[in-house]
This record gives C-alpha cells, sequence and structure tokens, in this order.
C-alpha cells in the first residue's frame, strides 16, 4: 500500500467537492434525476425540500453509501471512488441522521474516534487538544464522562457532532443535526457550523427548518422530486411562490427585523377560540356565586403571542483571500462566536436526564 495522500487546503470558493449527473433508482422509483451539484470551500449549503425530496439520498451518493445509475462524484478534483478509506476520511467527515452506539463508550471516547482517520500522521500529536476543543465548542464538556446510550436525544447528537468536528476534514456533510434539539443548541449548532466554513471548510447541512437555513446558510439548494429546482442566496430561493409550489402549501415571506433574512410563515386561518372559564373566586357580598367578573387589570388577552427574533446574523461565506486558517477546531484560540454554556443548574437539569 502506498503513501497516504494527505489533505491540501482549498482557496475561498474554490469546488472541493463535484456531484455531476447523479442518478438513484430503488426498485421502479428514481428518486435522484440527473442532479448536479458543486460544493465549495468557506461556504455554508443547505439542502431543503420536503419529506422524499432526495436530501438524504444526495449525502449517501457523495459518501458512496448508496449506488447511483448513472454519473460520478468527485472529491478535490478525483473520482471518489479512488482514494481508500482513510483518505475520503481526512477530507469529508458525516453526521448521518440517526448515530446509534450499542456499547458503553463514554462521550469523551465517542469524539475521540473521530481523530483515527489521523493515526500514523503528525496530526497525531494535537489529538487531545482538539477532542477537547470539539467537546467544548458543542457543550459536551459537562458530560464527558457519561455512557452515549444514557444520553438524551439532543445530548446524543451534540456528542455526535463533536465527533465529526474532531474529524476535521475539509468537507462537512449533517443530515438534520438540530432535529432533537432545543432552540439554544439549534442556534449555537447552526453558528458552529458558520464559524467552521470560516476556516475555509465547506459544509452541507440537511435542514427542515428553513428559517434556520435563510439566517445562516450562504447557498440554498431546493429539491423537489429528486431534482435541483433553485440554487442560490436564500433571497433568491425562498420566495413565497416557490415554497408554495414545491411544499404544496401557501407560505409568505417576511423579513428578520435584526438581520434582513426572510422568515417563512405559513398562511394560516384565524382558529376559533375555545371559550376559557375565568378562574373561580369566593363569592362577593352583593354577588352570586360562579358570576362572570371581567379580567384583573393588565391581564394578558386569551392568544396573545409575541414575535420570536431568530438568535444570530448571517455570516458572509466564501470569497476573497483568507489568511491560512488554523486546524479545526482550536481549543487554544478565543472563541466568541461560540456561546459559553449555561451553567445554570436549573436550566440545565432536564437536557441532562436520560431517556426513559
Amino acid at each position: 500500500m502506498g503513501r497516504r495522500r494527505t489533505p491540501r487546503q482549498a482557496a475561498p470558493g474554490e469546488v472541493v467537492l463535484r456531484v455531476r449527473g447523479a442518478t438513484v433508482e430503488f426498485g421502479e422509483r428514481r428518486v435522484l434525476d440527473g442532479l448536479d451539484l458543486d460544493i465549495r470551500a468557506g461556504e455554508v449549503l443547505a439542502l431543503v425540500g420536503p419529506n422524499g425530496a432526495g436530501k438524504s439520498t444526495l449525502i449517501n451518493v457523495i459518501t458512496n453509501d448508496v449506488d447511483i445509475v448513472e454519473g460520478t462524484v468527485e472529491l478535490d478534483g478525483v473520482p471518489s471512488h479512488a482514494w481508500t478509506g482513510t483518505e475520503l476520511a481526512m477530507r469529508r467527515a458525516v453526521l448521518l441522521q440517526q448515530v446509534d452506539i450499542a456499547f458503553p463508550f463514554t462521550v469523551e471516547e465517542v469524539v475521540d474516534m473521530g481523530r483515527s482517520p489521523w493515526q500514523g500522521t503528525s496530526e497525531r500529536d494535537r489529538d487531545e487538544l482538539i477532542t477537547a476543543g470539539a467537546m467544548r465548542r458543542t457543550d459536551t464538556e459537562r458530560f464527558a464522562d457519561r455512557h452515549y446510550p444514557s444520553l438524551s436525544g439532543g445530548e446524543r447528537a451534540r456528542a455526535a457532532l463533536a465527533r465529526v468536528l474532531a474529524q476535521t476534514a475539509s468537507v462537512m456533510l449533517l443530515d438534520e443535526p438540530t432535529a432533537a434539539m432545543d432552540i439554544r443548541h439549534q442556534e449555537l449548532v447552526l453558528d458552529l457550523v458558520r464559524s467552521y466554513a470560516a476556516t475555509g471548510c465547506a459544509v452541507v447541512i440537511i435542514v427542515h427548518n428553513l428559517d434556520l437555513a435563510a439566517a445562516y446558510a450562504d447557498r440554498i439548494a431546493l429539491l423537489d422530486d429528486g431534482r435541483i429546482v433553485a440554487d442560490g442566496t436564500p433571497e433568491d430561493v425562498l420566495t413565497a411562490e416557490l415554497v408554495s409550489n414545491v411544499y404544496e402549501y401557501p407560505v409568505q415571506i417576511l423579513r428578520d427585523p435584526v438581520t434582513d433574512a426572510p422568515i417563512v410563515v405559513p398562511v394560516r386561518r384565524a382558529p376559533d377560540r375555545v371559550r376559557r372559564d375565568p378562574p373561580r373566586h369566593e363569592p362577593e357580598v352583593g354577588t352570586r356565586s360562579g358570576a362572570e367578573r371581567p379580567p384583573g387589570p393588565g391581564a394578558p388577552p386569551v392568544g396573545d403571542h409575541t414575535d420570536l427574533v431568530p438568535v444570530g446574523a448571517r455570516g458572509s461565506g466564501g470569497g476573497g483571500t483568507a489568511p491560512e486558517p488554523p486546524p479545526w477546531p482550536d481549543p487554544t484560540a478565543d472563541d466568541d462566536t461560540v456561546p459559553a454554556p449555561d451553567t445554570d443548574e436549573s436550566s440545565t437539569a432536564d437536557d441532562e436526564r436520560p431517556n426513559a
């Protein structure tokens, strides 16, 4: 066996992964139909679309986990099948929708598995620092010694993401990484994804939340029926007409008051409100028991809501000339882009409780 070919640093905006004419069939059903896609360094690309559009199948095509009827996949300008398994792992890291580990490995051991492609290289000397940095950025340090099977769904997702970060690959493929997470950790992960891309790496993320895609992605590829029907900036892709047609449901597009990113709002009719009886009180002198009284001063009206402003603003993405980025993650560097872990015990008690 020859010497392993180590990755090179791609220039911002350079195509590092290319899919051409990808066609996949499951029985008589065509799941991908001649799909073309370019993935560029320094860019966050969000894959969106309705259920069954072909998003996860596209990720499986890139990772060689599904056979294609026609088409090619190139990584760093070389057909993906020409790389060894270790060489592929050095260049692209994959986070699947569900990561099941039956053996009682600790979280720290699971994260350290991401360093296995670098055995026998000079990068191996940085394993401990990189593993610690990946756990810090994913807010998994506080349960590093717990066994992976004992974690909640959201905790498992963050531990699996930390493993992918520790792999330090130049292309990251994430299949619905935030599906099991609360709003705080959704924002943390998407902000982390932007930081990863800012080092010159490419990130492809499947996400169903169109508002998250609009807030954090540089490009959005909208899939429908095995084809890419739109590929461009969030403003170009997330139009009311296009989204309504693809999802077969009417929507309207608003603008985030802070970032000006598109916000997709389904068109809903006002629901019929169920009449709510006022709280019962002891009857006052001169009143009958159970008589209605108007709500007290300052009481909010039934069904009152406030607007939700997404946290975080979009970054600037790829393009231009950037200095040589440090290996990711660098736990010795100051990190102002990721919120510090919440140390309030009351806010973490539920998050650390294992599934029943």
